[in-house]
């Protein structure tokens, strides 16, 4: 199997202009390592989390050059395993997530995982391993690897996980893509600003496909199609991933916008993701038992 180390080259924003670290065809699968989100700065309770630096948060390894890609083409990526370290680190601190108006110091926390638990104190929380940076370079400017947007990137979407799929729309040659900012557990909204941040390794397959047009990320497992969409309040993400989703169905099955409208709203799912990042992250879930009744794929 092919290996990206996370020595080998890891980016601190999604670039058009990065070098890519790998070119690999399009149907590979690969290993890749990462740093936690703190590039594993964070190793025991003594660290004090004001003396590392925070010009080095958030990397992300890559990019990768994906042969055959282009602009306008989706690429999907599959990811077939998920594993982490044996413990993980949380921060909270003035001015950081959605309690930080109230906390008056930076402080952290690690936490032990041992048999498929973290350990807080002696809470036992269980595992949800998943994927918090991930994506392609976006058309224009670099975009932080803390910022998430149409080409992915920091979306904290506790649904990408082992054996799920996500599609992203790219933006130019190659996709460039990358990915890092692991967690052991992470609730929705990830309110202190930090899951339970982890260094890992996924094994991932990437692929090409030609003919697919999306805007924004989308993710599906085995129950559902989601639609993940970020913009500057949650408002505004809830209402793009839910148009987003009403408007491909509309196209997918001929029904009327009245009709589908309704049809989702009662059996679709507006969803939070994250609500402490730069910009919001929600998506819309639609499960695949209705989708097999409409006899449509979404993707």
């Amino acid at each position: 199997m092919v290996v990206l180390s996370r020595e080998k080259g890891i980016i601190y924003d999604f670039n058009k202009n990065h070098k890519p670290v790998m070119s690999v065809p399009s149907g590979t699968t690969l290993e890749i390592e990462t740093y936690d989100c703190f590039k594993d700065q964070i190793e025991s309770s003594e660290t004090a989390v004001t003396e590392i630096d925070w010009n080095q948060i958030n990397p992300a390894t890559g990019p990768i050059f994906v042969e055959g890609a282009m602009p306008g083409d989706v690429l999907k990526v599959k990811i077939e395993k998920l594993e982490v370290g044996n413990q993980g680190v949380m921060v909270v601190g003035p001015n950081l997530g959605v309690m930080g108006h109230r906390i008056g110091k930076m402080e952290s926390k690690i936490i032990p995982i041992r048999d498929g638990k973290a350990i807080f104190n002696e809470i036992e929380i269980p595992m949800n391993t998943m994927i918090g940076v991930i994506g392609v370079a976006p058309e224009g400017d670099g975009v932080n690897c803390g910022t998430p947007g149409p080409h992915g990137g920091n979306m904290d979407n506790k649904m990408i996980t082992e054996g799920a799929t996500l599609y992203f729309p790219v933006f130019v040659e190659g996709a460039l893509f990358g990915l890092g900012d692991f967690h052991a557990a992470m609730g929705d909204g990830e309110i202190s600003v930090s899951g339970i941040e982890v260094p890992g390794k996924a094994t991932v397959t990437l692929e090409v496909q030609k003919g697919v047009k999306l805007q924004h990320p989308m993710l599906e497992n085995e129950e559902v199609v989601t639609q993940i969409v970020s913009a500057e309040t949650l408002d505004q993400a809830v209402k793009l991933a839910t148009e987003e989703m009403v408007d491909r169905l509309v196209d997918k099955t001929g029904m009327p916008i009245s009709e589908v409208t309704m049809l989702l709203s009662a059996a679709g799912q507006a969803e939070i993701c994250q609500v402490v990042d730069p910009l919001i992250t929600a998506r819309f879930v639609v499960p695949k038992w209705l989708l097999r009744q409409l006899k449509v794929d979404l993707i």
